[in-house]
């Protein structure tokens, strides 16, 4: 298992105090937005690096804050890469917040081969999108909610 804090080659993008966290052939980083935090994973998703990818992602399910899992630059996902996704449900189910996943091609074979319900949207601005609707359905409810006198 290898860790380093550099910024991968191929990522040419130069992004100012967030680099990226290489594991065994993938590359992760975090960007916490307004509307969720987005984690964003490159690479080969297999059996030697899923533990590092989930520990990495469950840093950053915080409470109150939707989750966006961009896996769309995922070359490879091997089918024990699926139980990442069982974490992040079991982990945003418990902290009562939204999740979504932008996938890549490879990552929805496996999905629909494993036959599992994942939320999944076409891109990161998509699924901002959903949680942005999903805090203005909350917000025309609550003077619903709010007792009169």
């Amino acid at each position: 298992m290898t860790f380093t804090n550099n910024t991968p080659a191929l990522d040419r993008h130069f992004r100012y105090g967030n680099s990226a966290v290489i594991c065994d052939g993938a590359s992760m980083r975090a960007q916490c937005r307004q509307l969720a935090t987005v984690v964003t994973v490159k690479g080969d998703i297999d059996s030697t690096n899923i533990d590092q990818i989930a520990s990495y992602v469950n840093r950053f399910i915080l409470a109150e804050k939707p989750l966006a899992l961009d896996l769309s630059g995922v070359n490879s996902f091997s089918p024990q890469a699926i139980s990442l996704f069982y974490d992040i449900d079991d982990r945003c189910g418990a902290l009562g917040v939204d999740w979504a996943v932008v996938a890549s091609r490879p990552v929805v074979a496996e999905i629909r081969h494993q036959q599992m319900g994942v939320p999944l949207s076409s891109s990161v601005p998509e699924a901002l999108h959903h949680f942005a609707e999903g805090n203005t359905a909350r917000r025309r409810l609550l003077p619903l909610l709010v007792k009169s006198a």
